[in-house]
Order: C-alpha cells, then sequence, then structure tokens
C-alpha cells in the first residue's frame, strides 16, 4: 500500500472516532508495521491535519482549526462529487457567480467548462482547473491561507463589497441551529457574510459530515441559504431549506 493510500484510510478513520490509538490503525491497515503507522502520523502531524497525544493515540485537530485542504480532498470523496455536480447543475449561461474556497466548491468547476458564465472566486486552488474552459474567470485578491487556499481579509472584503452575484456557492467547515453556517475563522466568516448579503441565491456546499458541527465563527444563519448536501436529516427538515445531491 503506498504512503498516500494509507494515510487517506487513517484519516478517514479519524474522522469516525474522536481518538485513534496505534494498535486500531494497525487494524485498519492491516499488514503495516507501528513503526510505518509512526512515521505516517508524524508525517500528517507535520502537516498540520492531526494531533499525536501521549501513548500514540491521535486525534483530528478542530475547534478553531480549520481542515487543510489536502485532508478534504481525500475525505468523503463520493459526497462531495455529488454535492459539487448538482451545485454545477444550477447554474445558467450568462450568470455571474460567486465560487468560495473549499474542496466541494473546486469540485464544481470541471462541471461548469462549457458553460458561458462569469466566475468571481477566492479559492486560490481554481487556477490549476481553468485550462481550456469557456468561463470568465476573476480571482479576487488578499491575503492567502495556505492550509485552505482560501483568499481573505480587507483587501478580499472591500472589492467583494462592491460585486453583486446571481448565485453563491459557500462552502463551511460546519452547520448547525445555534451556530449556524460556521467557521474558525473570523476572516472567512466576514467574507461569507458579504457575499451572501450581496447575492440573489446562496448555496452552501456541505456534505452530511459537517451537520452539528459548531466552530469559532458563525458567517450566518442555518435559514438564510439553501444547503446542498448528501442526505436529509431532522435538522434539515425542521430548520432549513435544502437540495439532496442525487
Amino acid at each position: 500500500m503506498i504512503p498516500y493510500e494509507r494515510r487517506k484510510r487513517m484519516l478517514a478513520e479519524l474522522e469516525k472516532q474522536e481518538l485513534v490509538n496505534l494498535e486500531d490503525f494497525g487494524s485498519v491497515l492491516g499488514n503495516v508495521s507501528l513503526s510505518t503507522i509512526r512515521r505516517d502520523l508524524r508525517t500528517l502531524e507535520a502537516e498540520g491535519q492531526i494531533v499525536i497525544l501521549r501513548g500514540g493515540a491521535a486525534k483530528m485537530k478542530s475547534g478553531s482549526y480549520d481542515t487543510p485542504v489536502s485532508s478534504r480532498q481525500i475525505l468523503h470523496v463520493r459526497e462531495k462529487e455529488l454535492v459539487a455536480r448538482t451545485a454545477a447543475d444550477l447554474i445558467k449561461d450568462g450568470e455571474v457567480v460567486y465560487i468560495d474556497a473549499g474542496s466541494s466548491a473546486l469540485r464544481m468547476i470541471k462541471h461548469l467548462k462549457s458553460k458561458r458564465i462569469s466566475i468571481v472566486t477566492t479559492n486560490a486552488s481554481i487556477m490549476s482547473e481553468v485550462a481550456e474552459t469557456d468561463f470568465k474567470c476573476l480571482l479576487v485578491g488578499g491575503e492567502l491561507l495556505k492550509s485552505t487556499a482560501s483568499l481573505v481579509g480587507p483587501l478580499t472584503d472591500n472589492i467583494l463589497k462592491d460585486m453583486y452575484f446571481d448565485k453563491a456557492f459557500i462552502g463551511a467547515t460546519g452547520y448547525d441551529l445555534q451556530a449556524g453556517i460556521n467557521t474558525p475563522d473570523e476572516r472567512e466568516a466576514n467574507k461569507k457574510a458579504i457575499v451572501k448579503n450581496n447575492s440573489k441565491e446562496t448555496y452552501v456546499l456541505a456534505d452530511s459530515s459537517k451537520e452539528g458541527i459548531q466552530t469559532l465563527c458563525k458567517a450566518f444563519e442555518l435559514n438564510e441559504c439553501i444547503i446542498i448536501t448528501d442526505r436529509e436529516t431532522a435538522l434539515l427538515k425542521e430548520h432549513a431549506r435544502y437540495i439532496i445531491a442525487r
């Protein structure tokens, strides 16, 4: 098993459980030595994706921390692909759309290549995806958050305040009735709120793993957007507008 595949499985296991110890990783990975597992854990910790605890157990970083884009791209892949394709299908030729940072938003691009639209984005990763596309793309400047490839800050906010969109597709770290659409970073929250206020329609791309997650900063309320997700839940049925990706 190559290192990428091992680490992908390890991150997936950490998504399921709060803490995972070395023996548990060994059971999941099969014929892999403990020394290799320790080396992979150190690599994931150096990348800022996990925390190694005394005794060799590990956990995902959480709370005031946003999952790195490298980790997001290998977790919940099927669900994110469904969400991205469903979101892209909502966009019509001639529209001006905002696409946020985040792995689900980035996955939209391959479904938009032949559409004649204008895209405004703060997703720095989009630059590698725009070759041989028909759409116009404007990358808004600002401070680069390297872990999430997101552009944020006063410069970003000032530019976005004077822009208006037919549709906005926004990422989130979590969504919850009390915490709303939320993110650990105040700059990200401010940016998302500005875009929401300047959009005719606002969609949040959030696979079901993000339900119930509360982080530091609320961007806006749950009922101020339409959530595109992969599974219907009681929270969504009672308190939100939503689209189930198929």
